[in-house]
C-alpha cells in the first residue's frame, strides 16, 4: 500500500492550491494530521468488469486495528467527465479526519456509456465494498455514500432505490441535483449533459419528463432511508441551492433525518468552497463522527 501522502499533498494540495492561502494552510494542517496517523492509500483496484471495461477504485485505510466506518466517494462531472482522483479532496478529507476507510470510485461515463451505466456501477461498488470492507479494516455495516454534483445525484438516487444488498447507513450529497424535472424546466430544455446521457433531443416532451422524474431522488423518497447531509452553495447556478432545500423538506416530511450545510455565496465548484466557509470540511467531519461513530482503534 502507498502512503496517504498522495491524498493530502499530491492529490488534494495540487487541486486545492486555487483555494487561496488560507484554504491551503488549513489543507496542509489536516494533511499533517493524516500523515501522522499513517493512513495508507492503494490505487486502481478492480471492483467490477463490464465487457472490456475494468471498473477501478482507490482505497485509503487509517492506521489502527479498526474496524472503521466506511466512505464511498463518487466524483462529479455531468455524468460524462471526471474521475476518482480529481475534485474529490473535499469529500475525502473529512473522511480521513474522521478516521474512515474510504473508497473513491470511477464509473462509466456518457456518451460512450448511456444511462443507467453510471448508476449500475455505483451499485456494483456498494456491493463490492460490503464484500471486501473487512480486508481494509472497514465495517460493512457502517457505510456513508458521498457524491458531488452528478456524483451526488448518483449517490442520492442509489440510496433512495436501495435494496438490502445496496443499502448504506448515511448519505452525503455535495451540490446534488435531486429534482431533474425542475432543473431542466428552468433551463428551458434538456441539458447537454442529459442529452448525452440519454441520447435524447433537447425538447422536454412528456416522455422525457417521465424519464427525468424516474431518476429524480426527490420523487423516490420514502420512510426508512438513512440519514442525509446535503452541502450546497447559495450562489450555485449549475445546481440551484433550492434543489437541496426542497430535497431536505421532502426527506424530513417522510421522517428521514436530513441536515443541510449551507455555504453562503459559494458557487458550484467544490474546490472553491473553503473560500466561503473555511470550516465546512470540519463540520462534515463532525457530522460523520456523530452519525457513524468509529469503533475501537
Amino acid at each position: 500500500m502507498k502512503s496517504a501522502l498522495r491524498l493530502d499533498f499530491i492529490r488534494a494540495a495540487q487541486e486545492s492550491f486555487q483555494r487561496g492561502k488560507s484554504g491551503f494552510i488549513l489543507l496542509a494542517l489536516l494533511g499533517g494530521l493524516a500523515v501522522g496517523s499513517a493512513a495508507e492509500l492503494s490505487t486502481n483496484i478492480e471492483y467490477g468488469r463490464v465487457g472490456t471495461n475494468h471498473l477501478l477504485l482507490d482505497v485509503s485505510v487509517p492506521a489502527g486495528a479498526g474496524p472503521f466506518p466506511v466512505g464511498i466517494v463518487v466524483h462529479g462531472g455531468g455524468w460524462s467527465a471526471g474521475d476518482k482522483e480529481h475534485d474529490v479532496a473535499p469529500m475525502e478529507m473529512p473522511l480521513n479526519a474522521a478516521r474512515f476507510t474510504w473508497f473513491s470510485i470511477d464509473y462509466r461515463l456518457a456518451p460512450t456509456h448511456r444511462w443507467p451505466a453510471g448508476l449500475e456501477d455505483v451499485q456494483t461498488a456498494i456491493r463490492w465494498v460490503k464484500a471486501h470492507a473487512a480486508e481494509y479494516k472497514g465495517d460493512p455495516q457502517r457505510i456513508a455514500l458521498c457524491g458531488y454534483s452528478a456524483g451526488g445525484h448518483l449517490a442520492c438516487l442509489a440510496a433512495t432505490l436501495a435494496q438490502p444488498d445496496t443499502r448504506v447507513q448515511a448519505v452525503l450529497g455535495f451540490a446534488p441535483p435531486t429534482d431533474m424535472v425542475a432543473d431542466n424546466e428552468r433551463r428551458n430544455g434538456l441539458s447537454k449533459s442529459l442529452q448525452m446521457l440519454f441520447n435524447l433531443p433537447p425538447e422536454l416532451t412528456p416522455a422525457t419528463r417521465q424519464t427525468l422524474a424516474g431518476i429524480s431522488p426527490i420523487e423516490l423518497v420514502k420512510p426508512g432511508l438513512p440519514p442525509f447531509l446535503l452541502i450546497a452553495g447559495t450562489a450555485d447556478k449549475t445546481v440551484l441551492y433550492s434543489q437541496s432545500v426542497n430535497f431536505q423538506a421532502r426527506l424530513r416530511a417522510s421522517g428521514v433525518p436530513c441536515d443541510l450545510l449551507t455555504i453562503t455565496n459559494a458557487q458550484h465548484r467544490i474546490m472553491d468552497w473553503s473560500q466561503f466557509d473555511p470550516h465546512f470540511e470540519e463540520t462534515i467531519q463532525d457530522w460523520l463522527v456523530k452519525t457513524l461513530p468509529a469503533g475501537k482503534l
